[in-house]
């Protein structure tokens, strides 16, 4: 299905289609059955140095883990996303360039969870952010990635875009918001209403004017709602709940949704709808 390869952040990926980091990717098992039944990005539990036993979201057995399990995976050509917590900016650079020297394609910061903004505070000022960013940027040679928190705190979205322009982010994670009651046109991709934000992906997929790849996180349960992500700005998406429920066949029923939806619309590429959603006024 060629239709539903992208390029993120400069990687090629079979598939927009990805797992959101959590479900069913922190152990051996489990990230094995992903990697075989989806052709897309493969993207790990977000990890710390020594493993945690909680919170549920953030337990993991540490990076080691997940180094070598990325380790046993370079030969397959997997494209692996790795995902970094730690309750020390010392501790994250630390973490992020374990799983670089590992072979992952792309390290992401997971910058959104609690477990971070409380002991870390990222988002506290603009040069706090940018130090830390900078100090990853400089140990990997992976393609960086920021999973961005729905509040952020002290710092505009509008300077958080500026910033990953800066320091050379190519992959913002973002919320994938967008109103229940959304009314959008999927052939033309006409949305009711004046111009406003729809979600958090759509916010910085706009403020970054093409400088990063936006992935959506949240939401995503068939190839209709992949395909409005699409519509709204995200290159690619992240699957949980569907995940959690059916399991790794999820991602595959997913992209062939989608798959079939870009045939139907008479699209080649994602690309050819990225970000075409437009709003029309009816007042």
């Amino acid at each position: 299905m060629e239709r539903t390869a992208i390029r993120l952040g400069g990687v090629e990926l079979g598939s927009s289609v990805m797992n959101a980091s959590g479900p069913h990717s922190a152990e051996r098992g489990e990230i094995y059955e992903l990697s075989d039944q989806h052709r897309g990005a493969l993207v790990f539990k977000s990890c710390n140095i020594g493993g945690l036993d909680a919170p549920e979201n953030l337990k993991n057995r540490g990076v080691e883990h997940f180094a070598a399990i990325a380790r046993e995976l370079a030969p397959r050509h997997k494209a692996i996303i790795a995902s970094v917590v730690g309750n020390t900016e010392n501790e994250i650079v630390k973490v992020a360039g374990i799983l670089d020297r590992a072979g992952v394609k792309i390290v992401e910061l997971n910058l959104a969870d609690d477990y971070v903004m409380n002991s870390v505070a990222p988002f506290a000022s603009y040069e706090g952010l940018k130090a830390l960013i900078g100090r990853v940027r400089g140990e990997i040679g992976a393609v960086l990635a920021v999973k961005l928190p729905p509040r952020p705190g002290a710092l505009e979205a509008g300077a958080i875009a500026d910033l990953l322009k800066e320091t050379g982010v190519a992959v913002a994670v973002c919320a994938n918001d967008l109103p229940k009651d959304l009314e959008i046109d999927i052939a033309t991709g006409r949305i009711k209403g004046a111009t406003r934000p729809l979600s958090q992906a759509h916010v910085f997929w706009r403020l970054g004017g093409g400088a990063y790849d936006v992935v959506a996180v949240g939401g995503v349960n068939t190839g209709r709602d992949a395909y409005v992500a699409h519509l709204t700005g995200a290159k690619a998406v992240g699957v949980g709940s569907a995940l959690m429920k059916e399991g790794a066949g999820a991602l595959g029923r997913i992209d062939r949704e989608l798959d079939g939806m870009l045939e139907k619309s008479g699209k080649s590429s994602v690309n050819e709808i990225l970000g075409q959603a437009h709003f029309e006024s009816l007042t």
